[in-house]
């Protein structure tokens, strides 16, 4: 699993204006080819030009710009192909020489770059109209791709070996056809005899050496040449298992179903072909099972079209082969998993597909390419040597290359630790830790190791975590570093020449010992070291034993340790602490083999194996051992043999997760096309007694599935899909799963997010979790086996987790889907099935124990079409009965829900009735804008009842040969209107006899209820006042001027009253609000009105606060006088 974090990194290759061409990684060595030009780049830590050789301009003019380059498999030599059909041979010296920072030397050295020789294919060709097209190479030979379907066979030496017609004639090869399905399965294979390529056919003879090279992939590992055709056919040939000598070991084996493909490549490890169309999209096949189609990968479903992309122009594996790059031609890059997850993209969600087209980005190509890298295509792109950095040419910029770094999983190392506190990916100079905060939100935490550690030790190798979460180990090139979590404080080797001794493959925790699988350059042989984590030191080293060969995978369980040598010799040891594990006293380790076992069959080698823990109460240790080493405790070796696993989880290199049984040595066969799998440990001891069965969890194609131990295996081919499996557990095809939280109870995946800022060149890639409850699936599993009580109590067990609604709401609706997905195929199929029915029943029993159970149901009601909802009632109860419920229980929001669901069920008339007692009840708390809504909802009903009985009215009066009758005036309308009207002014009423303007003021914005027309009413005149001293006094309690929001409903009850012609509160109002003109226009021209204003502001100590008023309204109105006066 890889995602890509931080800002992209804009390489400087200064000097060159020349497009680059070719870019591929070997070793510590970055290639760059432009068009004139070849240089050497370092792909470790620090990048940095090392050597450079530019073609003079008469060998350019001669023999024509760089085309295409390979390394060599011992990275010393490079072969450059022109369009002058010249073959250009550089080799590749590292000098004494070495580059310094901050005047340290960081153990780089500067490179030659010398032309060795060329070699003209002119004569070969002998054509004005063939040319030279592609180029691949094993560690023999160098295959020349031409025009016209030929192949030149070159050695690294510079000898020509030969040519072969592979395309002039007939040929063995066959093939099959299909239809594609996006980021899925092929839906229709129809095998199809394609015995012969359409140019070989008799009735297009002319055809012949029509079709010519476009793209040669060579696999030695293999023995398998992939060669794309110009004209969209994708051939298979086989090579000499001993590698390519002379043309005859060529032999043309297959055609894949492919005629529009541009480029392809193999996945060595995986046995898979990626092939990429002009259509946009990604074929992937199984070459392991006769290059059968496996899925189709694209951006359409992200609303993407082959117009906004263009063709695939290249496509590059990760060196594990996990996931894979595609570039297209016109925009964009993306980073898959074989699953088909999308796992990082440059094209910015939502953009708008037509701004970015290809003719628009060539004229503002700048200023997008500061939002959108690779906004120009993809003219080639290589992975690292470790996968940490994705480097990439784009199309249309000269001389742009840039670096995308990246983080994977550490499972991906084959060395699995146990971590369920939080998740953890490794970067080249960090740890990424996801972890929950105080809020239980998911976070990504950056980790970056000390620079004095992996200034030399670069990259991480191998990350991985104790049982409790409170120690990092972390393995560099060199060396091993440990992490306390809870001190934040690191520790590593005291002595560097030990450090340096130290050449990590696998790194393990068992209590608190650090298990490091250790590579001896010196006698060339792998040891397991076990170091206590309190000193890593060669004087602390607590046991050291010998392994045959480098382990391909390991795991721990509690004191036992599972290494797996090649080809299949599983060896557990059991780690025997006597004492205490102190500094304080020494301590004796040792490590005693208790079992051998080597697998022999013809599959594939394992991937990732983990021991599945013993039944609880097949061996219990002893009360005084907490299962942990260091605590003194002492085994016997029988007892170690008893208490050992003796079943194990096994995933093999072609996505086979199997279950093996130690002590047979035999296998059960679980399902295929698997990517990681999880087992549920370390779970509440709680949970952990209610569920004796350790779940096992699974992702792949089809998503994430769980399996019980006393499930059946599934050895079938016609697996069902993973949303028929478990639809709980689904996720969207950005996110992917990175692993188990037990104690919080959700699956971590991690999508993509895009950030941009003003202040850098280029988006930053922000990975971003996610959380998937895995409490649904669990009580639906439960429930299907009978174990009704058994669900119940983990369900109690859960309630206090942060999911937990969110959980019973999944949990009855993934139920309820497949409930009615079940019932339409039967339907159609004429059976009747029952167990859908009864799940149904049993989960809203299992909810109906919570307080949830009203809001999960309403919930899961208006997710689904309405056109079901009474197979839901059925089971959850009478929709009456629920809404009853909320409405004793004063959850009225949940009660307004149900009220749709009573007028489908039960008819208008009851839904109508619960709608008007919920009005009059949220009046009564002010909720107002619940309010609101249920008098939109009982207006809208009334005029949709009156449509259907006037539509009833013509239909009866066309039933007498069109005898109309009179239309009855309209009153259902009205009627609703008045009650409406009704309850709305008589709780206004009572507002405004409390005097409770601000609750007034809300009630009428939240129900739009008109103020001004009830103000004219009958009952909005008894809101007069009487007393302007005592009105002031009250209305200035109930509305605080200091406060913003009082001001602002004051404000608004001025305009209303003004409206009305309401003077008594107009002045009450203006006063409070301190709005002389206001006043000014009542006082003008009635003298005898302002006496009265003036001495009861001036007779009254309550009103001192209004002096300064006074004064401000007496000059204005003597101003006023004057002027009119004076006129």
């Amino acid at each position: 699993m890889y995602v890509a974090y931080g800002w992209p990194k804009l390489l400087p290759i200064a000097g060159s204006q020349e497009r680059l061409i070719h870019v591929s990684v070997s070793g510590s060595l970055l290639l760059l080819v432009s068009s004139s030009d070849v240089q050497v780049w370092s792909a470790t830590q620090h990048r940095t030009k090392l050597g450079q050789l530019v073609r003079d301009p008469t060998s350019v003019q001669y023999e024509g710009i760089n085309l295409q380059a390979k390394w060599s498999s011992d990275s010393r030599t490079v072969v450059v192909m022109t369009s002058g059909c010249v073959l250009h041979f550089y080799d590749i010296y590292l000098l004494e020489k070495q580059l310094k920072l901050s005047g340290e030397e960081i153990g780089l050295h500067l490179v030659e770059v010398h032309l060795r020789s060329t070699v003209n294919l002119v004569s070969t060709v002998n054509s004005e109209t063939i040319s030279v097209c592609c180029l691949t190479a094993d560690d023999r030979s160098i295959i020349v791709g031409l025009s016209d379907g030929r192949l030149q066979l070159v050695s690294w030496s510079g000898e020509l070996l030969g040519t072969a017609e592979l395309l002039q004639g007939p040929a063995s090869a066959n093939g099959s056809v299909y239809i594609p399905e996006t980021n899925g399965s092929p839906t229709v294979s129809v095998p199809a005899p394609l015995a012969l390529h359409p140019s070989f056919t008799s009735s297009n003879s002319q055809a012949i050496g029509e079709s010519g090279f476009g793209q040669l992939e060579l696999s030695s590992s293999l023995h398998l040449l992939v060669a794309v055709l110009t004209d969209g056919y994708v051939l298979l040939c086989s090579i000499n298992e001993k590698g390519l000598r002379q043309v005859s070991d060529i032999l043309p084996e297959k055609w894949v179903g492919i005629t529009d493909a541009v480029c392809a490549s193999v996945a060595h490890l995986q046995q898979l072909l990626a092939v990429g169309c002009m259509r946009g999209t990604v074929e992937l096949f199984n070459l392991a099972d006769n290059a059968l189609p496996l899925r189709t990968i694209s951006l359409f479903d992200w609303g993407y079209s082959v117009e906004d992309t263009g063709p695939v122009n290249c496509i590059s594996w990760t060196p594990d082969n996990f996931a894979f790059s595609v570039g297209w031609q016109h925009r964009g890059l993306a980073v898959w998993s074989v699953s088909g997850c999308r796992l990082m993209c440059t094209i910015r969600q939502g953009s708008l597909s037509n701004v970015f087209s290809p003719s628009f980005s060539m004229f503002h190509g700048t200023e997008l390419s500061r939002s959108e890298p690779m906004v120009g295509g993809v003219a080639a792109s290589a992975w690292g040597e470790h996968g940490y950095q994705l480097f990439a040419v784009e199309q249309r910029n000269v001389a742009r290359l840039i670096e995308f770094p990246f983080a994977k999983s550490c499972v991906s190392q084959n060395v699995v630790g146990v971590a369920h506190v939080w998740q953890l990916l490794q970067g080249e100079d960090r740890v990424l830790l996801v972890q929950s905060d105080e809020e239980d939100q998911l976070k990504i935490q950056h980790l970056v190791i000390p620079q004095s550690y992996i200034g030399v030790n670069w990259p991480v190798m191998h990350v991985a975590a104790n049982e409790d979460g409170t120690y990092l180990a972390i393995a560099g090139r060199r060396g091993v570093i440990l992490y306390d979590m809870q001190l934040k404080k690191w520790r590593v080797f005291g002595d560097v020449t030990q450090e340096r001794q130290v050449q990590c493959v696998g790194l393990l925790w068992v209590g608190k010992i650090v298990v490091i699988c250790n590579y001896r350059e010196s006698s060339k042989s792998y040891e397991l070291s076990l170091y206590p984590r309190y000193h890593l030191d060669e004087t602390s080293l607590l046991f050291r034993r010998q392994l045959p060969d480098k382990p391909i995978a390991m795991d721990v369980w509690q004191d036992f340790i599972l290494v797996t040598c090649p080809p299949f010799d599983i060896n557990i040891f059991h780690v025997h602490v006597h004492g205490n594990l102190s500094p304080l006293k020494p301590t004796t380790v040792q490590l005693f083999p208790v079992r051998e076992l080597s697998i022999m069959n013809a599959r594939k080698p394992p991937l990732a194996m983990h021991f599945l823990p013993n039944v609880p109460g097949e061996w219990d240790p002893p009360p005084s051992c907490d299962g942990s080493c260091g605590d003194g405790w002492r085994d016997v070796a029988g007892e170690a043999i008893l208490r050992q696993p003796t079943r194990c989880m096994l995933l093999r290199t072609d996505g086979e997760l199997s279950l093996l049984d130690l002590d047979q040595g035999s296998e059960r066969r679980l399902i295929s096309g698997v990517e990681r799998f999880w087992l549920t440990c370390g779970r509440p001891k709680e949970e952990a007694a209610l569920i004796k069965e350790v779940p096992w969890w699974a992702y792949g194609h089809r998503g994430m599935q769980v399996w019980y131990p006393s499930s059946p295996a599934d050895s079938s081919h016609d697996v069902q899909d993973a949303w028929e499996l478990d639809p709980e557990l689904d996720f969207d095809r950005e996110v992917y799963p990175l692993g188990l939280c037990p104690g919080s109870g959700v699956i971590v995946g991690i999508a993509q997010r895009l950030s941009l800022s003003a202040c850098a060149a280029m988006p930053c890639f922000e990975p971003t979790p996610q959380a998937q409850p895995i409490l649904p699936c669990l009580l639906r599993h439960l429930l299907q086996r009978d174990k009704a009580e058994e669900a119940l109590q983990l369900a109690r067990l859960s309630c206090g987790r942060p999911h937990f609604s969110h959980s019973l709401e999944w949990l009855l609706f993934t139920v309820f889907d497949a409930a009615v997905s079940s019932q339409y195929v039967n339907r159609k199929r004429g059976k009747v099935s029952a167990t859908a029915s009864r799940l149904l029943h049993q989960v809203c029993i299992l909810v109906r124990h919570f307080p949830e159970y009203l809001d999960v149901v309403v919930s899961v009601a208006r997710k689904t079409d309405g056109r079901h909802w009474s197979e839901l009632f059925e089971a959850a109860g009478k929709s009456t009965e629920l809404f009853e419920e909320c409405f004793q229980k004063c959850s009225y929001r949940t009660a307004a829900c149900y009220i749709l669901v009573i007028q489908k069920l039960e008819g208008p008339t009851i839904s109508q009735q619960s709608a008007v007692r919920l009005l009059k009840a949220t009046l009564e708390v002010s909720m107002y804008e619940l309010a609101g809504e249920l008098c939109r909802f009982l207006l809208r009903a009334g005029r949709e009842y009156e449509a259907d009985k006037e539509a009833e009215r013509n239909i009866f009066s066309a039933f007498f040969l069109g005898l109309s009758s009179p239309t009855a005036p309209a009153m259902g309308d009205d009627m609703h209107h008045a009650t409406v009207k009704h309850i709305l002014e008589k709780h206004a009423s009572h507002l405004m006899e409390l005097k409770e303007l601000q609750e007034l003021v809300t009630f009428a914005r939240g129900t739009q209820f008109d103020i001004t027309d009830f103000l004219k009413s009958e009952k909005g005149k008894s809101a007069r006042l009487e007393d302007f001293s005592s009105a002031l006094r009250i209305i200035g309690q109930k509305l605080d001027m200091d406060v913003a929001e009082s001001r602002q409903d004051a404000e608004f009850l001025l305009g209303h009253m003004k409206a009305v012609g309401f003077k008594e509160w107009v002045v009450v109002l203006a006063t409070l609000l301190r709005l002389p003109e206001i006043l000014l226009e009542l006082f003008r021209g009635d003298a005898r009105l302002w006496d009265a204003y003036s001495k009861t502001l001036q007779s009254q100590e309550n009103f001192l606060e209004y002096e300064d008023f006074l004064v401000t309204l007496e000059q204005a109105l003597a101003i006023t006088r004057e002027t009119s006066e004076s006129e």
